[in-house]
């Protein structure tokens, strides 16, 4: 337990941050869901589309420091080319 002022102010701190970092991580979850979903159904176009909305809101997570930059990139780059593989 913090004893010490700013010991107890870092947890005041870090209990803040935390539920700020949560709420993006879930926001980015639903964001990839629908992308998922939208392969799954085979509708292309709405793959596109939820992408589209997807991938700032993934970078975003990134400047934000929820995600790494690789982490990111590397989630956009696999959906995109599962988006493009339904054309085909």
């Amino acid at each position: 337990m913090a004893n010490s002022p700013q010991a107890k102010k870092r947890a005041r701190q870090n209990e803040r941050r935390f539920a700020v970092n949560k709420a993006r991580r879930s926001r980015i979850r639903t964001y990839l869901r629908r992308v998922e979903e939208a392969i799954a159904s085979g509708d292309q176009a709405a793959a596109q589309a939820a992408l589209r909305a997807a991938q700032p809101e993934i970078m975003r997570g990134v400047t934000k420091g929820v995600l790494h930059k690789n982490t990111a990139a590397r989630k956009i780059s696999r959906l995109s080319a599962r988006v493009k593989a339904l054309s085909a």
